[in-house]
């Protein structure tokens, strides 16, 4: 048996529970012990952040041998084309190599999600676009990265699933603890 956490991490909230810059942490929303986030989620973005207790859960979640995907909504600024979406798809060249999503789609309208605080500059109201991509791996501000390196820097990330766990209908700063039972 393992205690499995699903989180909505609100904008501008460390993946950790301590901070020596005094920044906000995962201590300020969750004060059960023994349990440790799998995976990470940047300071910048929000939504679905998995906390447990169990070691072989955390590496089975945020290990990338294990190649669980995880989807995000993501706000650019402008409007990708197809080849775009195709090129996010073939791979981006990084820094620290290809980087590739399983899918990347635009989305018609903008998704039901909290607002958030504080909201993306007005400025963008009518120059952004919304897209659903799905990653297999887990690098450093990955998406960020692809996006901005298409030229379409993000505004807003929320990863809204991992695996088979869904942010569902959380709110920034809720959280939902289950029990599971773990194949040895």
């Amino acid at each position: 048996m393992a205690t499995l956490i699903r989180f909505f991490k609100p904008f501008h909230v460390l993946s950790q529970f301590t901070d020596t810059a005094a920044r906000e942490t995962l201590a300020r929303y969750i004060q059960k012990s023994g349990v440790y986030p799998a995976g990470r989620l940047d300071f910048d973005s929000e939504g679905l952040l998995l906390l447990t207790d169990d070691g072989a859960l955390q590496a089975r979640i945020a290990q990338p041998r294990y190649k669980l995907e995880k989807t995000y909504l993501v706000q650019v600024e402008g409007a990708p084309h197809a080849g775009t979406l195709a090129d996010l798809q073939r791979g981006i060249a990084l820094k620290d190599g290809i980087s590739r999503a399983v899918s990347a789609t635009l989305i018609d309208g903008a998704p039901a999600l909290p607002v958030r605080d504080p909201p993306v500059p007005p400025r963008y109201a009518h120059r952004h676009a919304w897209l659903k991509v799905v990653m297999n791996t887990g690098r450093n501000r990955q998406v960020r990265r692809m996006l901005a390196a298409t030229g379409y820097p993000v505004l807003r990330l929320i990863r809204t699933q991992i695996g088979p766990w869904r942010l569902d209908d959380l709110a920034p700063g809720q959280w939902h603890e289950q029990i599971i039972h773990l194949p040895r």
